[in-house]
C-alpha cells in the first residue's frame, strides 16, 4: 500500500515564519518516525537559499496521522543546511537545556479572515460589528463566525493525536483560541505547529485565511489583539508549596523583559499597550488572577497552597513557541 507523507517546515519570511508543505509517496510505510527518509526542497523559493545553491533538506522530528486524507501522514521537520547542520532559520535546533521537567500549555489566538474584505468574519465591508462584548464563548449567528472551521480543526487535531484541551470563541467578532498542552519545548511547539497547519488547511477548504498577527486591526481601535499566553510549570513548582518560588521566579522574569520580548512575536509592541487584557510592553508586572499583569498566577494555584502553574501573557499569536519555551525555560533555571 502506498502512503502519503505531507513534510512540513517553517521557510525564511520575515518577521513572521509560514508554514509550507509538500507531499512524499512511500510504499509499505510503517508510520514510524525513523522510517520517514531525508528529503530536500528549493529553499531559493522559500527564502532559505540563494538560486546558485538552492537544495536544503527536511529532517523528519515528529508524525502523526492525517485524518483528512486517506492512507496519509502529517510529517513536521526541521530545516538543515545540506552538510546537515541546523539551518539558521531552524528554532527548533536552536533550543538549549531542554527538559520534559518543564510542561507548556500555550493558548492560541487567532482571527479567521475574508480574503476578499481583508476584515475578520463578522465584520461588514466597510464598516464594524457591533462592539466586544457578546463575542467571548458567544453563540449564535450574530456573534459566532466561523464555528464550523473550528469544529472541524478540533475534530482533526484530535484524530491526528494532538493533545488539543479546549476551544473557545474569543474577545472580538470572528476571533478564536485552542489550547494544547505538552511536557518539554519540543514537544509543545511540534504540538502547536501542527495544530496551526490543521488550522490553515482546513480553513483554506472554505476560501477563509487564519490571521496570526497580534494587532490585525490597529493598535488604535477598540478591539483585542491575539496572543498566545503559556502557562509553564516545573516539577518545583507543582510541589513547592511555597509562594517565595513563585515570586523569584517572576521577579527573574523581570530581569530580563527585552530578552522575551525579542522572541514573543512581530508587531506585540501593537498589542501590548496596557489595554485590553495586557501590560504595556514598557512594564512588567505579576498579580494573583491578574490579565492586565505580564504573569498571571492564577488563583487555582494560589488554592493548592502554591503548587502549580505561572502564566505568561506577553508571547503574542504569531510567536515561535519553540523559542517562546526555550526562553522560559532558560529565565525559571537562572531563577534558581
Amino acid at each position: 500500500m502506498k502512503s502519503k507523507l505531507e513534510y512540513i517546515w517553517l521557510d525564511g519570511t520575515v518577521p513572521t515564519q509560514r508554514l509550507r508543505a509538500k507531499t512524499r509517496i512511500e510504499e509499505n510505510f510503517s508510520g514510524n518516525l525513523e522510517d520517514c527518509p531525508i528529503w530536500s526542497f528549493d529553499g531559493s523559493s522559500t527564502n532559505q537559499a540563494q538560486g546558485g545553491s538552492s537544495d536544503l533538506l527536511l529532517k523528519p522530528v515528529f508524525i502523526c496521522p492525517d485524518p483528512d486524507r486517506k492512507n496519509a501522514y502529517l510529517v513536521l521537520t526541521e530545516v538543515l543546511n545540506p552538510d546537515g547542520t541546523p539551518h539558521a532559520t531552524n528554532g527548533r535546533a536552536h533550543i538549549e537545556g531542554e527538559d520534559e521537567d518543564f510542561w507548556f500549555g500555550f493558548e492560541q489566538e487567532y482571527f479567521l479572515y475574508d480574503p476578499q474584505t481583508r476584515l475578520p468574519l463578522g465584520f461588514p465591508a466597510g464598516g464594524f460589528p457591533e462592539p466586544q462584548g457578546p463575542y467571548y464563548c458567544g453563540i449564535g449567528g450574530s456573534r459566532a463566525f466561523g464555528r464550523q472551521i473550528v469544529e472541524e480543526h478540533l475534530d482533526l487535531c484530535l484524530e491526528a493525536g494532538l493533545n488539543v484541551e479546549g476551544i473557545n470563541a474569543e474577545v472580538a467578532a470572528g476571533q478564536w483560541e485552542f489550547q494544547i498542552f505538552a511536557k518539554g519545548a519540543h514537544n509543545a511547539g511540534d504540538q502547536i505547529w501542527m495544530g496551526r497547519y490543521l488550522l490553515e488547511r482546513t480553513a483554506e477548504k472554505y476560501g477563509v485565511d487564519v490571521e496570526w498577527h497580534p494587532k490585525p486591526l490597529g493598535k488604535d481601535l477598540d478591539w483585542n489583539g491575539s496572543g498566545m499566553h503559556a502557562n509553564f510549570s516545573n516539577g518545583l513548582m507543582r510541589t513547592s508549596g511555597d509562594k517565595a518560588v513563585f515570586d523569584a521566579i517572576c521577579e527573574e522574569f523581570a530581569k530580563h523583559i527585552p530578552e522575551h520580548i525579542e522572541v514573543y512575536g512581530a508587531y506585540n509592541d501593537q498589542r501590548l499597550t496596557g489595554k485590553h487584557e495586557t501590560q504595556s510592553i514598557h512594564q512588567f508586572s505579576y498579580g494573583v488572577s491578574d490579565r492586565g499583569a505580564s504573569i498571571r498566577i492564577p488563583v487555582g494555584t494560589v488554592e493548592a497552597g502554591w503548587k502549580g502553574r505561572l502564566e505568561d501573557r506577553r508571547p503574542a499569536s504569531n510567536g515561535d513557541p519553540y523559542k517562546i519555551a526555550a526562553r522560559i525555560i532558560k529565565t525559571v533555571k537562572s531563577a534558581g
